[in-house]
């Protein structure tokens, strides 16, 4: 079985609507994914999130992730409370229709 991350590359070479922005935002949370043991769900912090995707704006941060859990390569659940980070589920790409 492939990688949920060769899965992610295979999908959005065919996905016009995937920009740059999304494929560094997708790897820095694959990474911190793995840092944190592969637990479904991660749960993340735009603070921890943005240095590592080079993204420096917090409104192209949330658009971006908004737009990664619309295409279906996440599933986003936001956090409101400072102090409990976002929640992000990695699920299955293969196959997947734009």
């Amino acid at each position: 079985m492939e990688s949920l991350f060769v899965q992610f590359f295979k999908a959005v070479r065919e996905d016009p609507r995937i920009a740059p922005v999304h494929i560094s935002l997708y790897t820095a949370l694959y990474g911190l994914w793995a840092e944190k043991g592969f637990q479904n769900p991660v749960s993340v912090f735009s603070k921890e999130v943005m240095p590592l995707c080079k993204i420096s704006g917090s409104a192209t941060y949330h658009r971006s992730m908004r737009e990664l859990h619309q295409y279906g390569y996440i599933q986003y659940v936001p956090s409101y409370n400072h102090f409990l980070g976002s929640l992000i589920y990695f699920i299955e790409v293969s196959g997947k229709e734009n």
